[in-house]
């Protein structure tokens, strides 16, 4: 069946022609649950529940479910799991930072460990510089960072932005040790941007 007589779209957006399978048995192909997640995130029901996918869209080929499920195969960590059996997830702001598109030429596949590492929750710390929080008895700032699920504390400090450079600083040289560790088995576009990767006061 031609993609062109599709006229059901999948969360408005997306088209699946069928020349691909969607399921195995009861269960939701890879290629199938990662397309329609991507899709779901380029919706306003999502961006109300999920802020920070506030404005997110896709290319125009990854609205086809054929085009998207032949790119996958093609991409290095495609189907990789973790040491905890967790599948790489689909990562968009990577090789872009800050971009808001699903596309072709600027998604990658990353290892969980990777992915956990560069979110920034900025929902949860509120107005202060990332990596910082305020200690009230004080009036010092606090810096901290998380580290494999561990949160690292980088000492006190008068002056917020002290206390942002203290994170900043162990941030990059942590995030080169992690590219480092998964090097073999990264994509080499995702490794030169995390040796790349700048953290700022922005994220």
């Amino acid at each position: 069946m031609s993609e062109k007589v599709v006229t059901k779209l999948v969360y408005g957006l997306g088209f699946n022609s069928g020349e691909y399978p969607s399921r195995n048995g009861r269960k939701m192909t890879k290629e199938y649950d990662l397309w329609t997640n991507m899709l779901h995130r380029c919706t306003e029901k999502c961006w109300v529940k999920r802020p920070s996918y506030l404005g997110t869209t896709c290319s125009e080929n990854f609205k086809s479910y054929s085009f998207f499920y032949e790119w996958c195969r093609r991409q290095i960590g495609f189907g990789s799991v973790d040491k905890n059996g967790m599948y790489w997830p689909l990562d968009k702001d990577l090789l872009v930072k800050g971009n808001k598109v699903y596309s072709e030429d600027t998604c990658c596949f990353v290892p969980v460990r990777i992915n956990s590492l560069l979110t920034s929750c900025a929902s949860a710390r509120g107005s202060s510089f990332i990596g910082t929080s305020l200690y009230k008895l004080d009036g010092r700032y606090k810096a901290k960072c998380l580290d494999d699920g561990k949160q690292v504390f980088l000492g006190y400090h008068t002056k917020e932005i002290d206390a942002f450079n203290a994170y900043k600083n162990y941030k990059e040289t942590l995030i080169k040790r992690v590219a480092n560790e998964y090097k073999e088995v990264l994509d080499e576009r995702v490794y030169q941007a995390l040796l790349n990767y700048t953290v700022e006061i922005t994220d």
